[in-house]
């Protein structure tokens, strides 16, 4: 004990000699530490909207943004000649009728007004060459855009574009037919300054096709495209809406039911060609259509399908998978002695709701939803928003897996909106709105896909060094 009381101080020197060594030990082996992860994209609120109606003559426009939204905004709808009207309360439908030769309009809107804002037009004629519902969603500006339906051959096709922004668009134009890529006759590209507009009948650029799948490409610049189909035969008119990029599996949703022609358009947009195999979601569940389980796409062209008699007058969805990336649409015939023609397309699927801008119900005119959720099961909430007097209560609506349900809108006393918003747990929920009218000598019917809601952007990370912007 004396000894270790007179050596204590001694003991103390290897002590510290062997945690010194511990210490040289841990610090060589110690990992790196992790470098702070990259900033990723951020979600905020889309503040700033611009959309064009197209052709809007002797049509009805309604303007809308969901109710809910605090904080100033404005939103505007102006033709050539000015400003139609204004909106600054969300939550608020305004229709207006426009007269002949007004062209095209643009919808602008900031601010509040701005997140979810939604636009769509109508015509509605009984007789002439435009007899018949025609209906589009007023569509933004995009760098590139397609739409699949009937093609020169079998009705007069209009294309419209326009460039709502501030710098000059370069435009290319490709064509898809039953026989492969057509090559227009024109050639070239187009430039349409800030605030043109330009409309190009597609028999000028290729008169042959029966069917076609067309790409609207900017090399610089944006622009919106939309394109009319007036049917040879007095077989009806419609809007082309936009389809989805091309994908290597498509849902096209909003199918109606009640009889009637029903051609699957599938374009196969790449150098070689592909099968795609074809199943039809139904109420009664997901099943392979009989003898038309798979359609061959040659490489560069459009293939057709009829479904007349596979989906049995019953709603429905299509869900197209494919090894070469495709896009694809549907052509919808009404019945009667003087049938009307609509169309539909690939969507995507409504992960931050969706709105329709114009419905109606009541008398001879009817509006409803098809909604199908592919995988899991859905669960959404459908509001009304009336252009008058109080909304009805928004009510939930459960899609089984694999199903199409069709939901009936409430009558409602004028037009109104509807919004469709998915509820938390719900697998992906992809839609259509069908609007049709009994008219004299036959049913006249428009359909719109349902489109994810323009609520929020994603903003890239900001950063100080030029290396972002360099090539």
């Amino acid at each position: 004990m004396k000894f270790l009381t007179e050596n204590r101080f001694g003991l103390l020197g290897p002590v510290l000699a062997a945690l010194l060594a511990c210490y040289g030990v841990a610090s060589v082996t110690r990992p790196e530490p992790l470098p702070d992860p990259a900033p990723g994209l951020r979600k905020v609120p889309v503040a700033s909207v611009t959309a064009v109606c197209p052709d809007s003559g002797h049509t009805t426009v309604g303007v809308v943004t969901p109710p809910g939204n605090g904080g100033r905004g404005v939103a505007t709808l102006a033709a050539a000649g000015g400003t139609l009207t204004t909106l600054e309360s969300p939550g608020v439908l305004r229709r207006e009728k426009v007269p002949a030769g007004s062209g095209s309009l643009v919808l602008t809107a900031t601010g509040s007004m701005a997140a979810g804002l939604e636009s769509a037009q109508t015509r509605r004629e009984t007789s002439g060459r435009h007899r018949g519902l025609a209906g589009v969603r007023c569509v933004e500006p995009a760098a590139s855009t397609w739409l699949v339906g009937p093609g020169p051959a079998a009705a007069d096709v209009t294309l419209h574009l326009a460039n709502p922004d501030l710098a000059p668009a370069a435009v290319d134009i490709t064509i898809y037919g039953g026989e492969g890529m057509v090559v227009g006759d024109s050639g070239g590209t187009i430039i349409l300054k800030p605030g043109e507009s330009r409309t190009i009948d597609l028999k000028d650029l290729a008169p042959s096709p029966l069917v076609m799948a067309v790409e609207v490409r900017t090399g610089s610049g944006r622009v919106t495209a939309a394109a009319r189909a007036i049917m040879y035969g007095g077989r009806g008119v419609d809007w082309l809406p936009a389809s989805t990029a091309p994908a290597t599996r498509v849902v096209v949703p909003g199918v109606p039911g009640g009889g009637g022609r029903r051609e699957l358009l599938v374009a196969s947009v790449t150098e070689a060609g592909t099968l795609v195999e074809v199943k039809a979601l139904t109420s009664d569940g997901t099943y392979a259509l009989k003898g038309r389980e798979l359609v061959e796409v040659a490489a560069g062209s459009v293939a057709v399908l009829d479904l007349s008699k596979a989906l049995a007058d019953r709603p429905a969805a299509l869900m197209l998978t494919s090894e070469a990336p495709i896009v694809a649409g549907l052509v919808v015939t009404g019945t009667g002695k003087k049938s009307d023609v609509a169309f539909t397309s690939g969507a995507d699927p409504i992960d931050l709701g969706s709105m329709v801008a114009d419905n109606r119900t009541g008398g001879e005119k009817s509006s409803r939803l098809l909604l199908t959720a592919p995988e899991g099961a859905g669960k959404v909430s459908v509001r009304v928003v009336p252009r008058e007097g109080a909304a009805p209560e928004p009510f939930e609506v459960e899609i089984a897996a694999a199903r199409t349900r069709q939901v009936s809108l409430p009558k409602v006393d004028g037009a109104f909106a509807v919004t469709v918003l998915p509820l938390p747990g719900s697998g992906p929920v992809y839609g259509g709105r069908v609007m049709d009218e009994r008219i004299k000598r036959g049913l006249a019917l428009t359909v719109q896909p349902l489109a994810a809601a323009r609520i929020w952007a994603l903003v890239p990370p900001m950063t100080e060094s030029a290396a972002t912007v360099l090539p």
